[in-house]
């Protein structure tokens, strides 16, 4: 199956975390966390549409800067979304600028930061360069409990972990995947055009077969025969991203809810064992957590990182113990 979006880590494990997800048909791209962005590209920069930060510690939201002076003068919209106080946060990092050359002839380079409580969005600022980023409240977009982004293609669902501070996790799953057959539609004498998207998409919404899609103004085909003969259908690949959260039962629940039978499954892995004690001071994982966890969420593959620089020479004993967590029986909870 070829996947819609190809996820890559940012950095390398000992470094600041970060995942940048490529959409490989289109010219977009997703970021999960703002931390050191020097190794993406400023052409892969400006692919990015949203930015999810899990937190505004340095590590997970200093590259804020570089991704908007990348971004500056385009004229796509950059959409952030944190947790709580987070549209407070960006706006902060504004005002840190001077912004006398922006003015109403600039682009119209739009920013929208939205506050995530793990059910909806509390609060939604805007800040436009052509009013020198000047901080406005707007309404805040309604969508399905749990539910970040939802958009014909994919959703993005996120929940709000303990790290002594709300750190959002987050899950991007793609809908089912609906392939055009180009033989089969040769063979219904039908040409390829915008009317295979809502085609596409009535198969999403799961309409009866016996809906009319509309080809122009004078020709229409039950989509039924569609499915038949030229539409395919494939389930669509999840990928979870866990950051920065301390181990207890309510952490863990939402975790494995979150990543649930993902394909991917990005999971920080900071702490040996043998440190167990410091990791649960400073509401990290260690590396059998992390394991533990992946194993209990039932995904199909698992990738620790974000790992404490104090073991940059045992980064094999980490992995091992990660894996060997993963791979062997569940572990009961901690209260």
């Amino acid at each position: 199956m070829t996947w819609l979006v190809q996820p890559s880590l940012v950095n390398e494990p000992f470094s600041d975390p970060g995942l940048f997800i490529n959409f490989r048909f289109g010219r977009r791209a997703l970021l999960f966390d703002l931390g050191d962005l020097t190794p993406l590209s400023p052409r892969q920069l400006l692919r990015v549409s949203h930015a999810f930060v899990s937190h505004a510690h340095m590590d997970h939201f200093s590259g804020f800067d570089r991704l908007l002076r990348v971004c500056l003068h385009r004229t796509m919209p950059l959409h952030l979304v944190g947790p709580a106080g987070f549209g407070d946060r960006v706006g902060h990092k504004l005002k840190a600028y001077t912004l006398n050359l922006l003015d109403e002839h600039s682009s119209d380079f739009v920013i929208t930061a939205c506050e995530f409580n793990g059910d909806g969005f509390d609060r939604m600022c805007e800040f436009r360069a052509r009013e020198g980023f000047r901080q406005r409240d707007v309404s805040p977009t309604r969508l399905p409990p749990g539910t970040i982004l939802d958009e014909d293609e994919f959703r993005i669902a996120g929940v709000v972990l303990d790290h002594g501070t709300p750190c959002l996790a987050f899950a991007f799953e793609e809908k089912l995947r609906v392939n055009v057959w180009s033989e089969g539609l040769k063979s219904l004498r039908l040409g390829v055009g915008p009317w295979l998207n809502e085609a596409k998409r009535a198969v999403r919404r799961g309409e009866p077969d016996n809906s009319d899609i509309v080809i122009g103004h004078d020709l229409s085909i039950p989509l039924g025969m569609l499915k038949q003969h030229a539409l395919r259908t494939e389930r669509g690949q999840k990928i979870a991203y866990v950051v920065d959260a301390a181990y207890h039962g309510r952490n863990i629940d939402r975790i494995i809810t979150l990543a649930g039978g993902a394909d991917q499954f990005f999971i920080e892995a900071a702490f040996l064992d043998a440190d167990a004690e410091v990791a649960a001071q400073r509401k990290h994982l260690t590396a059998r957590q992390a394991g533990d966890i992946a194993k209990r969420a039932g995904v199909s593959r698992f990738v620790p990182f974000h790992f404490s620089a104090r073991y940059r020479d045992q980064e094999d004993r980490l992995r091992s113990e990660a894996e060997l967590a993963f791979r062997d029986k569940p572990a009961s909870p901690k209260p």
